[in-house]
């Protein structure tokens, strides 16, 4: 009985080890990715989280434009840090807002003619010279398992966010 509890004692241990070592790297990476992506794209005069924004915008099924409050749900941040990068990129020429046809109360962020070129013709190729990049070593089944497993953090990590009060994890967007 004894032999039990030790080894459940070490599998716990074990196991908030392996946890405290695979969110640290989460979060190194998220850094990294901020870090090494906005210097991919920079000459674009855009950032990660511009290049967020653009993607997301960049999807058929946002062709007509987004609300702010969508694009915050989609992104995973607040809508207070989305208004002021969207301020940043409207000033910019990327995006605009616009009234909504369907409900003139509610304002759509578009992406201009300005946005889509940086988008589509500037970033992309430098876009997917950095993926290709950071996955050089990666076989097709290593990038399938690595987002297999983090959209189970991810879906965890929802499962763990609906409900609660809100905090504000993006400050740095």
């Amino acid at each position: 009985m004894a032999r039990n509890t030790k080894t459940a004692s070490d599998n716990a241990t074990t196991k908030i080890e392996l946890a405290n070592r695979l969110f640290f790297r989460l979060y190194q990476c998220a850094n990294m990715l901020h870090k090494t992506g906005t210097r991919a794209v920079e000459a674009e005069g855009i950032t990660t989280q511009q290049w967020a924004v653009l993607g997301a915008l960049s999807r058929p099924a946002a062709k007509e434009g987004m609300s702010i409050g969508d694009l915050a749900r989609y992104l995973m941040v607040s809508r207070q840090n989305l208004a002021g990068l969207i301020g940043r990129m409207e000033r910019d020429g990327h995006v605009e807002i616009l009234p909504d046809e369907r409900d003139r109360r509610s304002r759509l962020v578009t992406m201009t003619d300005r946005g889509r070129h940086v988008w589509h013709v500037l970033a992309q190729p430098k876009i997917r010279a950095y993926y290709d990049q950071v996955l050089a070593d990666f076989s097709i089944n290593d990038t399938t398992h690595a987002l297999h497993y983090l959209l189970k953090i991810l879906d965890n990590m929802k499962r763990i966010d609906e409900g609660a009060p809100d905090v504000d994890p993006d400050r740095n967007i």
